[in-house]
C-alpha cells in the first residue's frame, strides 16, 4: 500500500508524520527532533541550509536566511536568498522537499504523495501556491487540509456520545479557531474563524519592541536599527518567550549588542510574565473576537462545548489558558503535543485516502463565502458592486451550488463575470478571486436567465461553469488565482533553480538538505489513474467535437454538465470518479454520434 505522509507547514516549525501500526507517527530528524524549524539560509559558501542551521544562522547573517515565508503564501512577491529572489512558493517547496527526504530515508523508499495542512481562513490563492509549493518539491499533493480539522482527528474521533470540540490553534503566525462535532466516526467541522497574520511572530514583535525601547531609553540607541543586533535581541526575546511559559520571570543578556563612543554595551535585563501578558492581551483579545464569531457560525453556546482543545506552540502561553477557561467555562486540553498534533493529523487523513483503517471521516468547510459581484440595491442606491453569495462560508466540502441570474439590457450578448470571495455585501470589500466571460448570448429581452454553478473541491480549488438557460451555450473557468501567477515558464524555472540551489548542497551535513534525486514532473500518476486521465481528455476533445458541429439545447447542456462533471474529477485525481463520470459522457456521445 502506497504511503501518504502529511505535512504541518508551519511559519515558524514544520513537520511530517506517517501512519505506522495504526497510528500516526511524526518522524524526527538524525538527532531525534522531530520538529524543523521553517527557515532557509545559505551559509557563507552559498550552501544550502535548512531547519536549525538555517535558524541558527538568522542571527548573523538575516540578509542570506528567509523565515516566516507563510505568511507571504499567495502573494505576487519574491524575497532575497543571497543574490537570488525566489518565490514564496519556492522557499516552502525547499522546507517541503526537505521533509520528503526526512521521510524517505525513515522509510527506505520513495515518497510521492502528501497531504498537506493550512489555517483555516487561508484564502483560495493562498491554498493554490501551498499546493504548487507541494508541487515544487516533487509531491502529488492529494489533499489540502484545515489545521484544526487535523488536530481533531488525532483525539479520539470515537467518543461514547456526540461531542463538540473547540479548536483553538495559535501557532507562529496563524490563528484559528474551529468548532467540530464528532460522532459515530465522523468529523464534522461546523464553523471556522480566524486571521492569517496573528500568531506567535506578533508576540516576538511586541515584547522586541519592549525591550530595544528600553534599551534605547537607558543608552540612546536603538538596536531595531541594525540588522545583527535585531536578529540576537529576536532571538533572545524568543527564548524569554518560551521561558515565561513555566517562569514568572525570564532574563535576557546579549553583551556587546552595541557600541557608544567606543565603549561596548551590554543588554541585560528581567521580563516578568505580568509584563510579557500585559503586551500580548490586545492580541489575545482578537483571537478571543474570532472564538465568538465561531460560535455564533455554529448556532452555539459555550456550554454546549464538550472540550477545548489547544494545538501551536503559542498556546502554551498560560495567559491563552486562562482566557479560554474564563470565557467559555470549559478545561482546556493539550493531552497531544500542540506542535505535533497538526501533523499527526494530517497523516490521519493521509492514511484514510490510502486505506488505512485508521477511524475517522473527515467533513471540511470552505472558511470564505464564494460569490460574484452583480447589479442590485446597495445601501438604498443602485450599484454594480452587490456582492451573491452561491457557496456560503462553513459549507461542508465538496460543495455544488448554483444560481439564476438575468441579463439586464434587451439583446445583451456578453456577461463579463467576477468572482469574488469575502463576506460584505459590497464587492469592494472582498477579494476577487477571478473572473470570465460568456459571449454569443441570444439576441432576446433583457431577463435572459444565466445559470452559474459553482463547484468547490476539497483542495480549495474552484470551477465556475455560466451557462445560458435557453440556448444550453456554457462557459467556464477554474479559478486558481496562484497557479494562474505561476505560469508553465515560472514553474520550469522554479524547478530549475531549486535544483540549483540544492546542488550546491554536497553531502548532507548537519542542518543541511540531502542530495536530492533528479528532478521529478511536477505530478507522476499511478498507472491506471494516469490511463484513466488520458481516456478522459481524449473524449472531453471528442464531445466538444460534438458540440461544435450542433446539438439541440437539451442534450447541449446535459453534455457540458457532464463535461464540467468529468473535468472536476480529472482535477481531483480519483480514478473511481473519473471512470464512473467518463461512462456517462460516453453514453451521451454515443448517442449524439447516432443522431
Amino acid at each position: 500500500m502506497e504511503t501518504i505522509i502529511g505535512i504541518d507547514l508551519g511559519t515558524t516549525n514544520s513537520e511530517v508524520a506517517i501512519i505506522r501500526d495504526g497510528r500516526a507517527v511524526v518522524l524526527p530528524d538524525e538527532d531525534g527532533d522531530p520538529i524543523l524549524p521553517s527557515v532557509v539560509g545559505l551559509d557563507p559558501e552559498g550552501k544550502l541550509l535548512v531547519g536549525r542551521a538555517a535558524r541558527n544562522q538568522f542571527v548573523l547573517a538575516p540578509e542570506r536566511t528567509v523565515r516566516s515565508i507563510k505568511r507571504k503564501m499567495g502573494e505576487e512577491t519574491t524575497v532575497k536568498l543571497g543574490e537570488k529572489a525566489y518565490t514564496p512558493q519556492e522557499i516552502s517547496a525547499i522546507i517541503l522537499r526537505t521533509l520528503k527526504q526526512r521521510a524517505e530515508k525513515a522509510l527506505g523508499h520513495p515518497v510521492q504523495k502528501a497531504v498537506i495542512t493550512v489555517p483555516a481562513f487561508f484564502s483560495e490563492g493562498q491554498r493554490a501556491a501551498t499546493r504548487e509549493a507541494g508541487e515544487l518539491a516533487g509531491l502529488e499533493v492529494v489533499r489540502i487540509i484545515n489545521e484544526p480539522t487535523a488536530a481533531v482527528l488525532t483525539y479520539d474521533p470515537h467518543p461514547p456520545e456526540m461531542e463538540r470540540l473547540l479548536v483553538y490553534d495559535l501557532g507562529g503566525g496563524t490563528f484559528d479557531v474551529s468548532i467540530a462535532q464528532v460522532e459515530g466516526g465522523v468529523v464534522e467541522i461546523l464553523a471556522s474563524h480566524g486571521d492569517t497574520h496573528l500568531g506567535g511572530d506578533d508576540f516576538d514583535q511586541r515584547l522586541l519592541d519592549h525591550v530595544c525601547d528600553r534599551f534605547m531609553k537607558k543608552n540612546g540607541i536603538d538596536l531595531r536599527d541594525t540588522l545583527v543586533a535585531k536578529s540576537r535581541v529576536l532571538r533572545a526575546v524568543e527564548d524569554a518567550k518560551k521561558a515565561l511559559s513555566f517562569e514568572v520571570v525570564a532574563s535576557i543578556e546579549e553583551e556587546f549588542i552595541a557600541e557608544k563612543n567606543g565603549v561596548p554595551l551590554h543588554l541585560k535585563m528581567e521580563i516578568e510574565r505580568s509584563e510579557y501578558e500585559a503586551l500580548i492581551d490586545p492580541l489575545l483579545a482578537k483571537t478571543l473576537t474570532c472564538l465568538d464569531q465561531s460560535l455564533s457560525d455554529a448556532k452555539l453556546q459555550a456550554t454546549q462545548i464538550s472540550k477545548v482543545v489547544l494545538v501551536g506552540g503559542a498556546t502554551r502561553t498560560p495567559l491563552v489558558h486562562r482566557l479560554l477557561q474564563d470565557r467559555l467555562g470549559r478545561p482546556v486540553h493539550a493531552e497531544i503535543e500542540p506542535d505535533l498534533a497538526v501533523a499527526m493529523g494530517a497523516a490521519v487523513q493521509g492514511g484514510l485516502i490510502a486505506g488505512v483503517d485508521v477511524g475517522a471521516v473527515l467533513v471540511d468547510i470552505t472558511p470564505h463565502t464564494l460569490g460574484i459581484e452583480t447589479l442590485g440595491i446597495l445601501n438604498g442606491l443602485t450599484s454594480t458592486h452587490v456582492f451573491s453569495g452561491i457557496i456560503e462560508r462553513n459549507t461542508p466540502l465538496p460543495a455544488s451550488r448554483t444560481n439564476m441570474y438575468g441579463t439586464v439590457s434587451d439583446g445583451q450578448k456578453i456577461i463579463h463575470f467576477h468572482v469574488f470571495q469575502g463576506e460584505h455585501e459590497d464587492t469592494r470589500y472582498n477579494v476577487e478571486v477571478g473572473d470570465f466571460k460568456i459571449e454569443g448570448l441570444a439576441d432576446v429581452e433583457a431577463g435572459n436567465e444565466v445559470m452559474v454553478r459553482f463547484d468547490l473541491d476539497l483542495n480549495g480549488i474552484l470551477k465556475v461553469t455560466a451557462t445560458e438557460r435557453l440556448t444550453g451555450l456554457a462557459r467556464h473557468v477554474v479559478i486558481d488565482n496562484a497557479m494562474e501567477r505561476f505560469r508553465t515558464k515560472q514553474r520550469t524555472d522554479a524547478i530549475d533553480r531549486l535544483e540549483a540551489i540544492f546542488e550546491t548542497t554536497g553531502d548532507a551535513g548537519a542542518g543541511q538538505a540531502s542530495l536530492p534525486s533528479p528532478a521529478q514532473p511536477a505530478e507522476t500518476l499511478a498507472p491506471g489513474l494516469q490511463h484513466a486521465v488520458d481516456a478522459a481528455n481524449g473524449l472531453i476533445a471528442k464531445a466538444e467535437r460534438i458540440l461544435a458541429e450542433g446539438a439541440n439545447a437539451e442534450d447541449a447542456a446535459e453534455l457540458q454538465g457532464l463535461l464540467t462533471d468529468l473535468r472536476s474529477a480529472v482535477a481531483s485525481r480519483s480514478e473511481d470518479a473519473i471512470r464512473k463520470v467518463s461512462a456517462e459522457v460516453e453514453d451521451l456521445v454515443f448517442y449524439l454520434e447516432d443522431q
